[in-house]
């Protein structure tokens, strides 16, 4: 759902800084931008964050998707976004894993891509079970609505 807006901005004081308090300084930013960094979101969602198995994907991704029903009940959009966030990156650490025996996807100290090791089907159908999750955010027209009403109203 790339949007135009405002980019994520790395200059806030984010350990100073309380976004449910403050969400006119939170921006959506692309991708995963930013989702160690908000609080008190990322106190509240990484600690169910893990990809081990997709057992543990299917519950982590489950928890997560219910704090995003529970942000999305209160109209905290930050809360749902920095959710959406957090089950975007388990897709991505998990495919990295499938990808990559190991999780190290580049050559140490360059930006060149190791070969592809032969996939970790353990880790794909973790990466799978939070896609499914994340792509349900994504697909949920409250979030579109607000994500755009958000960007549109600041950034």
């Amino acid at each position: 759902m790339a949007m135009p807006g405002r980019a994520f901005d790395y200059t806030l004081d984010f350990g100073a800084t309380d976004f449910r308090r403050h969400p006119e300084l939170y921006r959506v930013g692309k991708g995963e931008q930013g989702v160690l960094l908000v609080q008190p979101y990322k106190g509240e969602i990484l600690p169910h964050w893990h990809f081990r198995t997709p057992e543990v994907a299917r519950e982590s991704a489950a928890r997560i998707f219910a704090l995003y029903e529970g942000y999305k009940a209160a109209g905290d959009f930050v809360g749902m976004d920095m959710a959406r966030k957090f089950l975007q990156m388990g897709h991505t650490r998990a495919r990295r894993y499938a990808n990559h025996r190991g999780g190290r996807k580049y050559k140490p100290g360059t930006r060149e891509v190791l070969p592809y090791s032969e996939e970790d089907p353990v880790k794909a159908e973790s990466a799978r079970v939070f896609k499914e999750r994340w792509k349900a955010v994504e697909a949920d027209p409250e979030y579109a609505r607000l994500v755009a009403e958000h960007k549109k109203r600041l950034g």
